[in-house]
């Protein structure tokens, strides 16, 4: 809690720098974030080429509305708003955007996962097979289910569930009640463990 409230503030101090023209400000602000934002898009799309740009999107809009930024809210929080607003609209837009898995394997490169699991069960020094076996094995089952879920439904899994964010943050970023996140949680939750256990 004393480490978000150290973010929350330097990166306040960040804004106000922005705001007073300090090029470096908005160089920092954008080389913390950009990584989490860009992936947080592309657990969203699944499509590395339309989470670049909808990252660099992301951070023109934040550039061009840094005025409007009250400082109510983090700017780490304001950002994946922002962020989560472009791709579901984006994936509005598209509406026959096909979801592809983000593993190796399942996008149909199924030699090099091979050859990549027989490198790491030769490694003494690896965990125990199974142990990764059955990891790979789950985040593939994972990412496919993910991959079934509607974006409204997979968006608020990979912010409470992947990215980490509490539900006041969920809800900031949402735009939406406290209850809404919970409920919406719930039923997506409720979704992805009914498509794990048909998989």
């Amino acid at each position: 809690m004393e480490q978000q409230k150290h973010i929350k503030a330097e990166d306040a101090a960040l804004v106000e720098r922005w705001r007073r023209g300090d090029i470096s400000a908005i160089e920092r602000l954008v080389g913390k974030y950009q990584g989490r934002i860009y992936n947080l898009i592309l657990k969203i799309c699944a499509n590395p080429d339309t989470a670049a740009e909808l990252t660099q999107d992301t951070f023109v809009k934040t550039i061009e509305n840094i005025d409007r930024f009250e400082s109510r809210s983090s700017f780490y929080t304001w950002a994946f708003r922002i962020a989560v607003n472009l791709t579901l609209n984006y994936c509005k837009r598209k509406t026959t955007v096909k979801w592809t898995s983000l593993d190796v394997e399942a996008a149909g490169d199924g030699e090099q996962a091979h050859q990549a699991l027989a490198a790491i069960l030769r490694d003494e020094k690896s965990p125990d097979p199974s142990q990764i076996a059955e990891n790979r094995e789950l985040c593939r089952l994972v990412q496919i289910a993910l991959g079934k879920l509607d974006e409204e439904q997979r968006t608020i899994i990979v912010l409470r569930d992947i990215e980490g964010m509490d539900y006041a943050q969920i809800a900031e970023v949402l735009a939406v009640e406290l209850g809404t996140v919970k409920s919406r949680l719930s039923r997506a939750r409720a979704a992805l463990r009914q498509l794990l256990e048909a998989l």
